[in-house]
């Protein structure tokens, strides 16, 4: 019966998707069935980590991520956690080969969030964005390209570049929470006290960088794949667009959102271009 146990497993890490992120949950709903349930998988573990360093405010938080490392390994090792998260999870990294060099890195930058408040250099603005994006896509690519080593070689530079695209723009939009309530700055060498138009169009410059770049592997993924990630890939463009329209002081003060009626606009205008074979 461990294959009801692996599909309500897998139910949860979608819910969880679900009910955290709208956005990512109706971007992965474009993706092929075959692949659909392992983002969903991936999804659930990286969002319980975010959770146990940015939420649990009032409880042992580094006893939590301690037991939460602890029950992950043993279940990439066994091949079963009664955690379900966790066992949707190592369902997805055991049956793609997923490397446990991803998965530490990634929990390295989790481990950085309990203590570390500023990122002074550019080295370790680099590194936790590795961390903590770079590595997410990359274990999403392992997914997408089905165990094809050469085709995942070829779009690791791209897939990473996606994963640190969406994740300044994370940064960016989430300013007041980071700064005001989690006494954070990710971004080196930036006054938030003071934060100018000139910063903020600095790192928006950085962000289309990396979207101009992530854009060229989109086009190379696998069909199974393409329009889900192309259609995450233009929701977060809308969102770095609201940004670039909104003062620098606004950004400090308010969380900046894409309405859901302009979610659906992006949705359906991704889809047209891909039923056109335009993607």
């Amino acid at each position: 019966m461990k294959e009801l146990f692996d599909s309500v497993s897998e139910n949860c890490s979608k819910t969880v998707t679900q009910s955290y992120s709208t956005s990512f949950s109706m971007a992965t709903k474009m993706l092929h069935p075959s692949i659909r349930n392992h983002i969903y998988n991936i999804y659930g573990f990286v969002r319980f980590a975010d959770e146990i360093v940015d939420s649990f405010h009032q409880y042992p938080k580094e006893d939590l991520l301690d037991r939460f490392e602890e029950d992950l390994y043993y279940s990439l090792n066994n091949k079963i956690s009664l955690n379900p998260i966790l066992n949707a999870f190592q369902k997805t990294v055991n049956e793609f080969s997923i490397d446990y060099e991803l998965i530490a890195a990634f929990l390295k930058s989790m481990r950085w969030d309990l203590k570390k408040k500023v990122y002074k250099t550019e080295q370790e603005y680099k590194d936790y964005i590795y961390g903590s994006a770079d590595v997410v896509g990359l274990m999403c690519l392992k997914v997408f390209v089905k165990g094809d080593l050469k085709k995942y070689k070829e779009l690791r530079p791209t897939a990473m570049a996606l994963g640190s695209a969406f994740q300044k723009v994370n940064f960016l939009r989430d300013l007041k929470k980071d700064f005001q309530e989690l006494n954070r700055t990710y971004f080196p060498d930036v006054n938030f006290n003071n934060f100018s138009e000139d910063s903020k169009q600095f790192i928006i410059n950085e962000i289309e960088n990396d979207f101009a770049f992530a854009l060229t592997g989109i086009f190379k993924l696998p069909n199974e794949a393409r329009f889900g990630v192309y259609t995450a890939y233009k929701y977060y463009n809308k969102l770095l667009s609201k940004l670039k329209q909104t003062p620098s002081l606004n950004i400090c003060n308010t969380r900046i959102r894409v309405p859901n009626y302009e979610k659906i606009s992006v949705f359906a205008r991704s889809y047209v271009k891909y039923r056109l074979n335009l993607l």
